[in-house]
């Protein structure tokens, strides 16, 4: 009995040995492979604050699952100081090491895109793109001495900041302040012999290659990055992300504030509608929060508001359509001053302001046109469609009686006797829901009925 529970006893250590590791060889083995992960990110968009957020987001995953780097493949004209500083402030706050790669071949890393690959602790570039153009541009200056001075400020302080990053990372200071001086842009040769960028390399594959065994600091250590035999692992946005970044977009944000100024056009003049209302009210509270991220002139939203105000006087006033030109030239003017800055990359293409613009213009124009005629044919319901309306005198009137009209008995008054079976006219409709009438001959009724 003994031997059989010493027999038990050694199986179930036995089998608890087992349990343990079969427990801990997954766990050790996840550990080695998230090691050996790199977490890849493509951009090839404006630097807006949802792409800011996503790549800040990809940094965070990055480090707390263990993975060897971060990998940020750019490819942009540049973006808002804001995210830029906020996607900086992640790179150089993190534990794992970050990659910038400008690519694919063709690509740039500008004006914010420039500031990030300094930024980053290994910068590569593919064969044939190019870096830098990082020049603040005046948000709306009117050139006064004010604005000059202010100008000033901004470009000092960007000069400063992108001396910094090159200094932290090793990299040229002197290129780093002229590409915000002068808007200096560089290749991918120049930028490696100028030493701005560590290598260049054709795909990621050689850039793995190149990486492998490179030295970078952590809080004053010098650490070796592996990068060979290692997984990319892709990381893409999710279709929230992906919408947020296309409402982000000036083209689309602006057609978004276009298309609820129409919705809610048409529901003013004609209400009860209600459909027009609802996808007005949704396209306008999307367009404001791309316009969030926009440098946004208010004077030209002010503008727009000003145009949707003359297109509704317009029904009701007879303006003879100045009010309608007052309109389509607010329209126009405030289309071009909504977005306050010179930076290309964040402002409304013209063709699109052009053509939004006219078929705005040709939608109101259509609308009011059908709303002022429709206003000013005669009522054909309700208490004023019955003026005018005759019919035949039930009892005798004097001054009180009974008339048939459109269908319908009526109280009916008159100011002259009226005898039954005569013909009436409805002059108008008094209080007490009755009907003033008159006496119409029966040779013009004849007539009026030939």
């Amino acid at each position: 009995m003994k031997r059989f529970q010493r027999v038990i006893s050694f199986l179930l250590v036995a089998m608890l040995l087992a349990g343990l590791g079969v427990t801990f060889t997954p766990v050790s083995e996840a550990s080695q492979s998230a090691a050996a992960r790199i977490n890849i990110v493509r951009i090839a968009d404006v630097i807006n604050p949802v792409v800011a957020r996503f790549i800040i987001d990809e940094i965070d995953r990055t480090n707390r699952e263990g993975m060897r780097a971060f990998l940020l493949e750019i490819d942009t004209p540049g973006g808002l100081d804001t995210s830029m500083r906020e996607i900086i402030q992640g790179i150089l706050n993190s534990p794992a090491p970050v990659i910038v790669y400008v690519s694919p071949k063709g690509a740039r890393a500008a004006s914010a895109g420039a500031l990030i690959t300094l930024a980053a602790d290994f910068a590569a570039m593919a064969p044939g793109t190019n870096i830098g153009a990082s020049t603040p541009v005046a948000l709306g200056g009117g050139g006064g001495e004010q604005d000059q001075a202010m100008m000033e400020k901004v470009l000092q302080d960007a000069v400063a900041y992108a001396r910094s990053l090159a200094e932290q990372r090793g990299r040229n200071q002197e290129w780093a302040e002229r590409i915000v001086r002068e808007g200096l842009s560089s290749q991918a040769s120049e930028a490696l012999e100028l030493q701005v960028i560590d290598l260049i390399a054709e795909d990621e594959a050689d850039l793995l290659v190149q990486l492998d065994g490179r030295r970078y600091l952590r809080a004053g250590q010098a650490l070796v990055l592996e990068t060979r035999g290692a997984e990319l692992v892709r990381a893409e946005m999710n279709w929230r992300q992906r919408i947020l970044t296309a409402i982000s977009n000036p083209n689309v944000a602006y057609l978004l504030l276009m298309l609820g100024f129409l919705g809610i056009f048409f529901e003013l003049s004609n209400p009860g509608a209600i459909v027009p209302g609802a996808i007005g009210a949704i396209a306008l509270l999307l367009a404001f929060f791309g316009l969030q991220t926009l440098p946004v002139n208010y004077v030209g939203v002010l503008l727009l508001l000003l145009a949707i105000v003359l297109f509704m006087l317009e029904i009701y006033v007879s303006s003879y359509g100045m009010l309608t030109v007052g309109g389509i030239l607010s329209l126009a003017l405030g289309s071009l001053m909504l977005i306050d800055t010179a930076d290309p990359t964040l402002q409304i293409s013209r063709a699109v302001i052009f053509a939004t613009v006219l078929v705005c213009a040709g939608f109101f124009i259509i609308v009011i046109y059908f709303v002022t005629r429709t206003q000013r044919r005669p009522a054909y319901s309700g208490a004023e469609g019955l003026v005018g309306e005759r019919g035949t005198a039930q009892s005798a009137i004097a001054p009180e009686g009974r008339v048939f009209v459109h269908g319908e008995l009526w109280t009916a008054r008159s100011a002259e006797p009226i005898d039954a079976g005569e013909v009436v006219e409805v002059i108008a409709m008094i209080p007490g829901m009755k009907l003033e009438v008159r006496r119409v001959d029966r040779s013009q009724d004849a007539q009026a009925r030939s």
